[in-house]
């Protein structure tokens, strides 16, 4: 028997738990993300997904399902904050005896930043690791860095890296060159010595990608990888403050974090790693605990 559900609203997907008490009994996903729904589709988009479960009345969602364009705009909480906000958000359902709670988003008022999901990883990362102070940080198409103490979110910065990398390698002259499989590691690690090195020669070196295909054979791989790699040491070096002498953490999964990884070995740091699916939704669960029956 489900006693409640675990939702994670992103962008572009959804995803959901059937949990009793603190332990998944099943999962489900679509691509039904808050992108593609107005205000008015997410009720049966959410039944669509869960409507094998039984018990399904319960349920507590984190994401972009709370944000302005999502099913009801959680307001946000300000930093300092405790890593879960307080104040759960009932979204406006129909179906009779179905409680959707949305977990409100972190907002930053200088620099001015927010986040909607990341703080229930955040969240669930320090119900896995009771007592952890240091800087984590969440790679994706928006990477956050955030300072933790005290179970709290102290600060946090936001770098559009991800986003960028998908633009230039499909919106400009960069997409000729990374047109092929795989990224080469070794590419990757010089690219980001030389971007920490010369930040301001960023847009010199994005050309020369094109450049050393054409006139010295440089392969997609080595392109993509150089790509990634300037961009990454850009963000290392303009997020410094975060991570130097600082106990780090990086959540996530796949090539992405491993990159991120590696490329703060090379700083001298031992980063933590931590999968994103485990986090979320330790951090639903720890909301659901917390939430008022």
């Amino acid at each position: 028997m489900t006693d409640w559900i675990a939702v994670d609203w992103g962008t572009s997907n959804v995803r959901a738990w059937a949990m009793r008490g603190g332990s998944p009994m099943a999962q489900a996903s679509s691509d039904r993300g808050m992108g593609r729904l107005d205000r008015d589709g997410f009720e049966g988009a959410l039944l669509d997904l869960i409507g094998g479960w039984a018990g399904q009345g319960d349920v507590i969602a984190c994401g972009m399902v709370g944000a302005r364009q999502g099913w009801i705009e959680a307001p946000y909480a300000m930093t300092p904050c405790p890593a879960l906000p307080r104040g759960l958000i009932t979204a406006p359902a129909r179906t009779p005896g179905l409680r959707v709670r949305i977990i409100p988003g972190v907002a930053q008022s200088a620099p001015a930043d927010v986040m909607r999901g990341e703080e229930t990883q955040i969240a669930g990362f320090l119900r896995l690791n009771p007592g952890w102070d240091g800087t984590l940080c969440l790679p994706g198409s928006h990477t956050k860095w955030v300072q933790v103490s005290a179970g709290e979110i102290v600060s946090f910065q936001t770098f559009m890296t991800g986003e960028m990398f998908a633009a230039l390698g499909s919106q400009t002259v960069l997409r000729h060159s990374l047109n092929g499989e795989g990224t080469d590691e070794d590419t990757f690690a010089a690219a980001v010595d030389d971007a920490m090195a010369h930040p301001a020669r960023l847009g010199a070196r994005l050309f020369s990608i094109r450049a050393e295909g054409l006139l010295h054979g440089l392969t997609a791989a080595q392109a993509r990888g150089r790509l990634s790699g300037l961009l990454i040491g850009l963000e290392l070096a303009g997020a410094r403050p975060y991570w130097l002498g600082a106990r780090v953490a990086v959540i996530g999964a796949g090539a992405l974090a491993r990159r991120y990884a590696a490329a703060l070995l090379r700083q001298g740091l031992t980063p933590a790693m931590a999968d994103n699916d485990s986090v979320t939704l330790a951090g639903l669960i720890a909301a659901h605990e917390g939430a008022t029956p």
